[in-house]
């Protein structure tokens, strides 16, 4: 028998480097260099464009219809194709929401699974029209946007976002308070995607920082800077969700563990915040209340303390709004 607490800081394993590498571009000599290289060449080539020159044509079709009908068609698209296209995911999000709902019923399982569905096919679709927003104010309520500008003007910032509701209007509301945060972006896999999503993001005010480990030392920089640097700390990695913990050991193979290092090491005021879609293509955003960091005898001595305080904040927000959550479909 010990006296220690459940999840000693000692017994977390340590976070292991990712490193984003883009892949190969295959060059002409592939294409005469054996049965594989010839595969790649034709993959990257002409299979993976044309389903870019589909992307394309599919984002700037969805450019010509109004908002709504936009939003409208995402929704009916996301109860369309992720039964039919998905079901490994749709097996994920029923086992993930009768572990953190058990409560509900089975018809209730269902309901929360198809609304969660409509919320994934509206994201898709209104990529195309988002930067929209920035002319329609009132399609968006906010509160507690002076919580963030505050931290902002005090000193180094870490805005910690949520993927609820539609989180690409997050920027175009930092805007109002002159704010353009510098973010940690993983680019898709699909080149298309990737130049749209930059170039949608790009309007929308935000600055990129490299993608995995690559991107660190430069947030570090920001922030010693006094800069703003957005990041997200609910996540599923490869189908398996990193954050929030429910209930789970607290681990280091995640965001909740760079931005309490990052927030560490440069004094940095944590904000965390999030949107819900409250109809349609409308939203509703809400800061939470700053967290500082309290000070440490010994560097490292709370890191277990501050993951549990900064995932207590957001848990209970993901828990609340299970039906908008993009990770929904990523087990536990």
């Amino acid at each position: 028998m010990t006296d220690q607490p459940p999840h000693k800081a000692e017994g977390l394993a340590r976070r292991k480097a990712w490193f984003f590498s883009s892949g190969d571009r295959p060059g002409l000599s592939a294409l005469f260099a054996g049965r594989e290289a010839r595969q790649r060449f034709l993959t990257y080539w002409v299979k993976d464009n044309l389903w870019n020159a589909a992307h394309l044509l599919g984002h700037y079709s969805l450019k010509l219809l109004p908002m709504d009908v936009v939003s409208n068609l995402g929704g009916w698209l996301g109860r369309f194709a992720i039964p039919r296209f998905h079901k490994v995911a749709v097996h994920r999000a029923r086992a993930t929401i009768r572990t953190l709902r058990p409560d509900l019923s089975e018809a209730e399982c269902e309901a929360l699974v198809a609304e969660n569905q409509r919320s994934q096919g509206r994201i898709m679709t209104e990529f195309s029209v988002v930067t929209r927003m920035i002319d329609h104010p009132e399609r968006i309520r906010y509160e507690g946007l002076e919580i963030i500008e505050q931290a902002v003007r005090a000193g180094p910032t870490i805005i910690v976002g949520l993927h609820l509701g539609n989180w690409e209007i997050g920027p175009i509301l930092l805007q109002k308070i002159n704010v353009s945060p510098h973010t940690f972006y993983v680019p898709p896999t699909e080149r298309a995607k990737a130049w749209i999503a930059r170039r949608v993001r790009t309007k929308t005010g935000v600055q990129f920082l490299p993608p995995g480990f690559q991107g660190v030392r430069p947030a570090l920089k920001v922030l010693q800077k006094g800069g703003v640097v957005n990041a997200f700390c609910d996540e599923g990695f490869r189908g398996v969700i990193r954050g929030p913990f429910f209930d789970r050991p607290p681990h280091m193979e995640g965001n909740i563990a760079l931005i309490i290092r990052l927030a560490r090491m440069t004094n940095a005021t944590i904000c965390p915040w999030y949107n819900i879609r409250t109809e349609g293509f409308r939203f509703e955003a809400r800061a939470l209340a700053p967290i500082r960091l309290p000070p440490e005898e010994k560097p490292g001595e709370r890191f277990l303390e501050d993951m549990l305080h900064l995932n207590a904040a957001i848990e209970p927000v993901v828990r609340a709004h299970l039906d908008q959550w993009y990770f929904l479909d990523s087990s536990l």
